[in-house]
């Protein structure tokens, strides 16, 4: 094979044989799909009441990520770093979750309010008499 045949044949392999681990295969062009899968999510998102926490959340994080994305220039080791959740397929699979999740929050309507309100001390904190039962500061 000549050297300048092998350059181009690198550039049409994935940039890794295997991911080590069971079950989860190389993806085959990982930055076009986690970028899709980002703009799918921002879209679903957009469509639940601004003040939502989880869409001010969830679209804050996703705009942040798909500007690294877009600008990586295919540089799958420079999202990887940057993102830090680990290989690109595990953040493929966290992203095609939270695509998943944000199709539910909207079909669920997490937004409203709460039908039932809860009692008043149905969130109080746990004081220091029962945290000295768990074995917390004496």
């Amino acid at each position: 094979m000549f050297r300048s045949s092998r350059v181009l044949l690198s550039a049409l392999q994935p940039h890794r044989v295997t991911t080590g681990i069971t079950g989860l295969a190389v993806h085959p062009a990982p930055l076009p799909h986690l970028l899709q899968t980002y703009k799918s999510t921002l879209s679903i998102v957009s469509q639940l009441p601004k003040e939502s926490v989880y869409r001010q959340a969830t679209q804050a994080l996703l705009e942040q990520r798909t500007k690294l994305v877009a600008s990586a220039n295919e540089d799958v080791a420079k999202v990887e770093k940057e993102i830090d959740e680990g290989m690109i397929e595990q953040v493929i699979e966290m992203a095609e979750d939270e695509l998943k999740l944000a199709g539910k929050m909207l079909e669920w309507q997490a937004h409203e309010p709460l039908q039932i309100k809860p009692s008043a001390d149905q969130w109080e904190p746990i004081g220091p008499e029962l945290g000295q039962a768990f074995g917390g500061p004496h």
